[in-house]
């Protein structure tokens, strides 16, 4: 079984970031559908990425709400200083701060997570 962490660094404001966004959701998907353990995380400008990808209207929408229960979180520092902490609390989505308010990446690569960034 793999054991995957994928983390969202790409910011909202360009067809890039929106390409790179939908492809750590469909790797989600991928390995969701394989069985294995995988976690969804939003980091950096990429938390501004959970409102956003939460709107109906939204293109990227059923992706996003076909990957939703494995969203593990969003990093609290990146969010509040990126103007997302708000939108990501009222989508539900656990604010993380397990390292001076970041993600621990030490504890992911403790429990055996290969690790991702789109």
């Amino acid at each position: 079984m793999v054991k995957a962490a994928i983390f969202v660094f790409a910011d909202t404001e360009t067809n890039e970031g929106l390409g790179r966004v939908v492809n750590a959701m469909i790797t989600v998907k991928e390995l969701k559908q394989s069985g294995d353990d995988v976690r969804l995380y939003f980091d950096g400008t990429g938390t501004k990425w959970i409102g956003e990808l939460s709107k109906k209207s939204h293109k990227a929408n059923p992706l996003y709400e076909s990957v939703r229960d494995k969203v593990f979180g969003a990093c609290t520092f990146c969010a509040t200083a990126f103007g997302a902490k708000e939108s990501v609390q009222q989508c539900n989505v656990r604010l993380i701060e397990e390292f001076e308010q970041h993600i621990s990446v030490k504890e992911l690569l403790s429990n055996e997570f290969h690790i991702m960034n789109f």
